[in-house]
C-alpha cells in the first residue's frame, strides 16, 4: 500500500506541511483549495471558479477528471453565499454529482471566503 504525493504547478503550493493530494489505492485525497489573491475581491463566483479550477489540474496530475470525484466539502464564511457558490461548483459536475457537504465557518486560511476539498477514486 504505496502512498503517492500528487503536485500541480498550475494550482498554488502548500502553505503549511502539507500536500496538495495523496494518492493511496486508487483513491485520491485532494486538500482545500483556495485563491488567496480573490480573498479581497469581494467576487465569490470568481474566488470559486479559481479554487474549482485549482482542485481540476490537481486532479489531472493525477491522471483523473472531476468524473471520479466521489465527495467534497465546502466551507464558507458565510451562508449567504452558498447559491453563488453552488452555481459555479455545479458547473463542474455536469451528472452525476459527488456526495457533498457544506457548512460555515468563523474563519478560512488567508481570509478566503472558500475552501474546497474532495475525495476521488479511479
Amino acid at each position: 500500500m504505496a502512498k503517492e504525493i500528487i503536485f500541480s504547478d498550475k494550482a498554488p503550493a502548500p502553505i503549511g506541511p502539507y500536500s496538495q493530494a495523496v494518492k493511496i489505492n486508487g483513491t485520491l485525497y485532494v486538500s482545500g483549495q483556495i485563491a488567496a489573491e480573490l480573498a479581497k475581491s469581494g467576487d465569490i463566483k470568481a474566488e470559486a471558479g479559481i479554487v474549482m479550477q485549482n482542485i481540476g489540474h490537481i486532479l489531472g496530475a493525477a491522471g483523473m477528471s472531476f468524473s471520479h470525484v466521489v465527495k467534497s466539502t465546502i466551507f464558507l464564511k458565510d451562508m449567504n453565499d452558498f447559491a453563488s457558490v453552488n452555481e459555479i461548483y455545479g458547473s463542474f459536475f455536469t451528472s452525476e454529482p459527488p456526495a457533498r457537504e457544506t457548512v460555515q465557518v468563523a474563519k478560512l486560511p488567508k481570509d478566503v471566503n472558500v475552501e474546497i476539498s474532495v475525495i476521488a477514486v479511479q
